[in-house]
C-alpha cells in the first residue's frame, strides 16, 4: 500500500538514509517516521494491523515524534474514511470524504495543483503560495480543527486539505517526492527542521 520505492529515491537524492519499518521491532532508533500510501483505505488499515505497528504508530503520535505522511498516509492519519469502515490511526480528529463530483473536475484527481498556504509549517521554507504540486487521489481529509490545514489546493468550486500539521505531526495529500523542485524543497525544508531540533508547531 506504500510508494516505498519513490519516497526512498526521494530522500536518497537528499543524501538521507532510510529503513523500511515491517513490524515494531524495526522502530528502534528511527528519529522519524515517513507514512506513505497509495489505494484504499481499509485495505491499507489491515495491512498496518497485520504487521502489528498500529499500536506503536498511536503511540508515536501520541509521544509527539516527528511523523510524515504522504497521500493515503494524510488520510489514514484521521479518524475514519467514507471510502471504507475501518477505523483510521485517529492521530487527528476528523474524517475523509470523497471529492466532489460535478465540479468540472475528474474523480479521481490526478495532476498538478497549486498550493495555497493557510499556515506556516516544518514543509515550508520559503513562501508556497502558488507552488504547483502533484496529486493523485479520490478523497480528501476534512480535520475538525481547521487550525491543522497549513495548505489548502483548488478543486473545482472550492478547496480540499493539501497540507495538514499539528506539533511535530505532519502530512501532505500530493506527492513530494513526484512534485519536481517544490517538492524537493518541501521534503528539504521538513530534513532541515528535523536537523534543527523538531521544534514543536504550536
Amino acid at each position: 500500500m506504500g510508494n516505498l520505492h519513490s519516497v526512498q529515491h526521494a530522500f536518497h537524492r537528499l543524501d538521507r538514509s532510510t529503513c523500511l519499518v515491517r513490524d515494531p521491532k524495526d522502530l528502534n532508533g528511527c528519529e522519524a517516521l515517513i507514512l506513505p500510501g497509495v489505494g484504499a483505505f481499509d485495505p491499507a488499515m489491515e495491512r498496518l494491523h497485520q504487521t502489528g505497528l498500529v499500536p506503536d504508530l498511536k503511540a508515536w503520535g501520541r509521544n509527539d515524534q516527528p511523523l510524515l505522511g504522504i497521500c493515503l498516509g494524510l488520510q489514514l492519519l484521521f479518524e475514519s474514511s467514507a471510502e471504507g469502515s475501518s477505523s483510521g490511526l485517529g492521530l487527528l480528529k476528523g474524517e475523509v470524504r470523497r471529492l466532489p463530483e460535478g465540479q468540472g473536475e475528474r474523480v479521481p484527481h490526478m495532476g498538478w495543483a497549486p498550493l495555497h498556504s493557510r499556515h506556516h509549517c516544518p514543509l515550508f521554507l520559503h513562501d508556497i503560495h502558488e507552488r504547483w504540486v502533484y496529486f493523485v487521489h479520490s478523497f480528501a481529509a476534512e480535520p475538525s480543527d481547521s487550525d491543522v490545514v497549513s495548505a489548502v489546493a483548488p478543486f473545482g468550486l472550492s478547496n480540499v486539505t493539501a497540507v495538514v500539521w499539528k506539533s511535530r505531526l505532519g502530512a501532505c495529500q500530493f506527492h513530494p517526492e513526484k512534485s519536481a523542485r517544490a517538492g524537493h524543497q518541501m521534503l528539504l525544508a521538513w530534513l532541515s527542521w528535523l536537523d534543527n531540533g523538531a521544534n514543536p508547531l504550536s
